[in-house]
């Protein structure tokens, strides 16, 4: 095996048997060309480095015959790539240790090897996701430039699918092409081309099912595992990388999607970087290379197809009617070597058979041969993927929380109940309080118990907020929109709601009590609760971002709101309070003075009070009332608490916005300091 080298990978289907071709049924579009079909804009990659050559293009050069004349795929390249990952102070692990390969346009590779080898990481890397906590050196190559891969020519599927519970697979498909397709095509265009994308993966039986998880059981994993590779799929990327594709999958949905995907990348000329953990040998013979990894260290790189001759030429022979994947993750994998040796099983040592491949891949030296081999020329470039416009992607986005929050029923509706019940029972308890001086001191209590049982009521969507950033983050890193265009939606999108759980219990309460007659008084409560819960989602949304855990974000959340209510000047009274910190700033940044005040002035303004226990009855005006027992600012008109709400809701939001965009930057540095202590 030493004396022969390998052979060069053909950018043909398997070497052992053809690829199954699928054709599409859309409409809308007469077959998977990508964005070759549609206008676009090319991006031509920058020179490369000095020292490289350019080439002429050949098939065995990794050229595909069927890419359109003049554009390339993504010839995808890395060279002595290591990562080491930081666990503490002095401890660090190598994960991957000198890794060398090339992934070819028209050619799916695969990357496996044992659990913990590396095969996530090296993707990762390639990708340009590497965590924080991990350490990169080496080169990746993109058509011979030193680059990152950008998300406009790429996509990544990941092992966790991360969607949309409340949506059908059809919706969910239908709105992310929408967001991804450009508005040169008609909705009908967009809507057949998803259409034919669902019907390619499978999910046609189940297009109408919802996707499930916290509110209903919807479809299964491998289900949602197809919806994920659907969506990725939808822009016909030129370069794809796949973290566990087959998850989920049995035997026979595994082929299915693996030939889809090889077929695609067949006739679109897109480069395929799958990590798959055992694959069937019918998926195996799917694959054009194999990237074999053990210990981050490559046991063996090249045609798939040669494999089985590698490990039959340095002892290793694949027994007969024997999986290959099986068997060379049998022989490589070293956590159940204690087992081996008590077990009657005759197995060679896994350190050994390990340190026999790497040293005869080693040996070869055709790797390097045909990386240098496989140059690109400066002029070829890759075509970038075209999206909607901003506004298109925002009404998409703000119709898609929509459906999602009226089927959410824990989101809005269970708060909407809640807030009936509640409000009837304040109703109740407080009922026609009357004009007596005894009164002043109900609706105080009233209005104060309103507007923060209002508030408090925010933390119950927090899941619900926390599920919006993971599927946000998962998006955007796609990209598939920006921050802002999330802000808008998320911020639309929730101000009917919010607008619906806040008028009509607000109106049963008010009118139960018997406050202060008058439209423009019940409009100003309406309008101030209103507000006021709009601020808080929005503060929620701000602790969502920042701490992304259910429970954590609870905590934090709650203890800041209790903190402003107990600054508000109701349970203590603005001039008794600590004039440092609690006082001055927390006093005045609080939305509760605000929301509190705003509703005395509303309330107790043009109102008089007659104190029956002194004889005679002395008549209080409520003017009285809010300067000498509630101490309420009077230097200002209640529309001007009204204003501050409103432009606190503003400013929560652009912080929203800020904290997102900051967020993406200063994570990694974060978690890299976490991981260093």
């Amino acid at each position: 095996m030493a004396g022969s080298p390998l052979p060069r990978w053909a950018p043909t289907p398997s070497p052992t048997r053809p690829l199954q071709s699928t054709t599409s049924s859309s409409t809308a579009m007469v077959s998977w060309r990508g964005w070759s079909a549609w206008p676009s804009s090319p991006i031509s990659f920058p020179r490369c480095f000095s020292n490289s050559e350019p080439w002429e293009a050949s098939p065995a050069d990794g050229v595909v015959n069927n890419v359109e004349s003049g554009v390339a795929g993504v010839f995808l390249k890395w060279q002595d790539l290591s990562v080491t990952a930081i666990n503490g102070r002095k401890s660090r692990a190598v994960i991957l240790d000198g890794l060398s390969g090339y992934a070819r346009p028209g050619e799916v590779l695969a990357l496996m090897g044992p659990s913990g080898c590396g095969k996530t990481t090296l993707l990762d890397t390639l990708a340009g996701r590497l965590r924080p906590n991990m350490k990169g050196t080496g080169d990746i190559l993109i058509n011979g430039c030193r680059q990152k891969v950008a998300s406009a020519t790429s996509a990544y599927v990941t092992q966790e699918n991360v969607l949309m519970a409340t949506l059908t697979v059809a919706e969910a498909v239908h709105y992310s092409a929408q967001l991804q397709l450009p508005d040169s095509l008609t909705p009908a265009e967009k809507r057949s081309w998803a259409d034919d994308v669902i019907r390619q993966m499978g999910l046609a039986t189940v297009a109408g099912t919802r996707i499930g998880g916290r509110v209903c059981k919807g479809i299964s994993g491998g289900q949602r595992k197809r919806v994920s590779i659907c969506i990725e799929l939808l822009a016909s990327p030129a370069l794809i990388f796949l973290d566990e594709p087959t998850s989920g999958l049995d035997s026979a949905a595994s082929y299915h999607v693996m030939s889809r995907i090889a077929g695609i990348a067949r006739r679109n000329g897109t480069t395929v970087v799958a990590a798959i953990h055992q694959p069937s040998t019918e998926v195996f013979e799917l694959f054009h290379g194999l990237c074999l990894l053990a210990n981050g260290r490559a046991v063996y790189f090249g045609p798939a197809s040669k494999a089985i001759e590698f490990f039959d030429a340095n002892g290793f022979p694949c027994p007969l009617r024997r999986n290959p994947s099986d068997h060379f993750l049998r022989m490589i994998n070293t956590d159940f070597e204690e087992a081996q040796e008590e077990s009657a099983i005759n197995l060679a040592h896994a350190a050994k058979v390990i340190q026999t491949l790497v040293a005869s891949f080693g040996s070869l030296a055709i790797l390097g041969t045909e990386m240098e081999a496989s140059k690109t020329k400066e002029s070829d470039h890759v075509l970038q993927r075209r999206q909607a416009t901003f506004w298109t992607k925002s009404i998409v986005l703000t119709k898609r929380s929509m459906v999602n929050m009226h089927r959410d029923i824990g989101y809005y509706w269970l708060r909407f109940v809640i807030n009936i019940a509640l409000f009837l029972t304040i109703g109740t308890i407080f009922f026609n309080v009357g004009d007596n001086y005894a009164s002043i001191q109900a609706r105080a209590s009233m209005l104060m118990f309103t507007s923060t049982f209002m508030t408090m009521m925010a933390i119950g969507g927090f899941p619900s907020f926390v599920e919006d950033m993971k599927i946000f983050e998962k998006e955007q890193r796609s990209g598939h929109y920006g921050a802002i265009e999330f802000v808008i939606a998320n911020t639309l999108s929730s101000t009917l709601y919010l607008g619906l759980i806040s008028i009509l219990p607000a109106a049963i309460a008010y009118y139960l009590t018997g406050l202060q007659r008058g439209i423009e008084h019940f409009f100003f409560f309406v309008a101030t609760l209103w507000t006021c819960t709009m601020l808080v989602e929005g503060l929620m949304m701000i602790v969502a971002a920042i701490v992304p855990d259910f429970l954590l974000g609870i905590i934090m959340g709650s203890g800041v709101q209790g903190l402003l209510m107990l600054n508000a000047g109701f349970f203590r009274l603005p001039n008794d309070l600590p004039k440092p910190i609690w006082k001055y700033p927390t006093y005045y940044i609080s939305y509760q003075k605000y929301t509190t005040q705003g509703l005395y002035k509303n309330e107790f303004l043009g109102l008089v009070f007659q104190d029956f226990g002194v004889v005679g009855g002395i008549d209080i005006s409520g003017q009285y009332i809010l300067k000498n027992n509630l101490q309420v600012e009077l230097g200002y008109s209640k529309w001007v608490d009204l204003a501050i709400l409103l432009g606190m809701v503003i400013i929560y939001r652009v912080l929203f916005l800020v904290i997102i965009k900051v967020s993406k930057m200063a994570k990694p540095f974060i978690k890299c300091l976490i991981a260093k202590v």
